[in-house]
């Protein structure tokens, strides 16, 4: 059973244990790969009427390439990578961490141990 509640029923939604539920839905092939195959899985929270979305978003190891259309702010829950923006310096972050990718940001993000994250785009 998840905790994922609908905006419009609920002030306040809440995904309890999200560093540990094991009910995470598969959502498939990562995309954005640009190694071997990289598998995801996730939960939503909240979806808003423009596009905005938060979540769990979980990935496992391996390179890939974005580029990005909108915002993302990520919470680290578990595991490990390092995001590069093009032309800037490697930033290695892991668990605790909390990054903030701008609309139009462009880079890799090479993951090194299975990657759980709390995410919010808008």
């Amino acid at each position: 059973m998840t905790d994922v509640h609908d905006h419009a029923s609920m002030s306040t939604p809440a995904l309890h244990d999200a560093a540990t539920r094991q009910d995470l839905e598969d959502w498939g092939a990562l995309e954005e790969a640009t190694g071997p195959e990289m598998q995801t899985a996730g939960l939503t929270l909240w979806k808003g009427g423009a596009g905005e979305e938060t979540g769990i978003w979980q990935c496992t190891p391996g390179p890939s390439r974005w580029k990005l259309e909108t915002n993302e702010l990520v919470h680290v829950l578990a595991g490990a990578m390092t995001v590069r923006a093009d032309g800037m310096d490697p930033v290695r972050v892991g668990p605790g961490d909390v990054l903030m990718f701008p609309k139009g940001w462009e880079g890799t993000w090479d993951i090194h141990e299975t990657l759980r994250k709390v995410y919010a785009i808008f």
